[in-house]
């Protein structure tokens, strides 16, 4: 009897260790950096960013629908078998906006959401419809009583043509998106890149378990380049780093977080943009786990 309760016990640690293993998918860590920045001044450069404390506090992980097949596009499904003006299940209503004059004239038909629902936090780029101005914004922060999420396709014509088509979920781009340019004859090609719910498909995803349910980092890249919101989190789901990236550089303020309560570790400041030259990021402001400011620093 106690043999094969040993035997058991033996069997249960086993299988616990190796189900804990991390695994990961479509990653690349060799061009991660690490999170570190000189200070303001020659006393304290040696000053870098601790190392990110990545145990595991046993919370609910958050969820980020980030699956790795773009779902089927809408304007795919036969016009028989489409409810009207409804995509991925959710209604809409269809709506349009017109910018420039003349033969520069150009008409935005899109669809937004009946009914209002939060952007997701995570997505930098999300596009809605205002309706003081009448036009389709980007980024911000949208309230229902200023405006509603783009939901369902997209296009915009000039001259007749369509320059621009593709599909939003829920205010972010989703499928393929393409643009055309007009030559002699023909709409040409020019472009074309698909988005998986406001990322890009080329971006690279990590994830703690084998099943890809608790995401580990999010490199954003576009057209080969990092370009959008980078996220690195706490196997707890909570949030440990985010920042931006624009043309394959880090700008504005980075954001490191304690693994508990989400309190802010350090803010680390990039150049404004990344045409910006001799910018020397700096830590502009470190706090403890206590939330009190240890430190605080300024441009040279």
């Amino acid at each position: 009897m106690g043999m094969k309760n040993f035997e058991k016990g033996f069997l249960l640690l086993f299988f616990t260790f190796f189900a804990g293993l991390p695994a990961f998918a479509q990653v690349d860590t060799s061009g991660v950096e690490p999170q570190t920045a000189p200070l303001e001044n020659e006393q304290d450069t040696s000053r870098t960013a601790e190392p990110l404390e990545l145990n595991d506090p046993l919370e609910k992980p958050l969820t980020i629908d980030l699956s790795m097949q773009v779902e089927e596009e809408e304007e795919e499904i036969p016009e028989k078998k489409r409810k009207k003006n409804v995509f991925y299940d959710i209604k809409t209503k269809k709506a349009y906006a017109k910018s420039g004059f003349g033969q520069n004239e150009k008409i935005e038909i899109f669809h937004i959401l009946k009914e209002w629902e939060q952007p997701d936090p995570y997505v930098r780029d999300i596009y809605w419809y205002e309706y003081k101005s009448k036009s389709v914004k980007k980024g911000g922060t949208p309230t229902p009583e200023e405006g509603m999420l783009l939901h369902g396709p997209y296009r915009v014509e000039k001259d007749g043509e369509i320059i621009v088509k593709g599909i939003f979920y829920k205010g972010t781009k989703h499928g393929r998106w393409t643009t055309y340019r007009k030559m002699q004859d023909y709409m040409a090609l020019e472009s074309k890149q698909e988005y998986i719910k406001g990322w890009p498909k080329e971006s690279e995803i990590s994830y703690y378990d084998r099943e890809a349910t608790k995401m580990k980092e999010v490199i954003p890249i576009e057209y080969g380049k990092k370009e959008g919101n980078y996220y690195l989190f706490f196997p707890s789901g909570q949030v440990a780093v985010r920042g931006e990236y624009r043309y394959d550089k880090k700008v504005g303020t980075w954001t490191e977080y304690y693994p508990l309560r989400q309190r802010r570790k350090k803010e680390i400041q990039y150049a404004p943009d990344p045409w910006t030259d001799n910018f020397r990021p700096y830590i502009a402001q470190e706090w403890n786990q206590e939330g009190e400011l240890i430190y605080e620093g300024k441009k040279k």
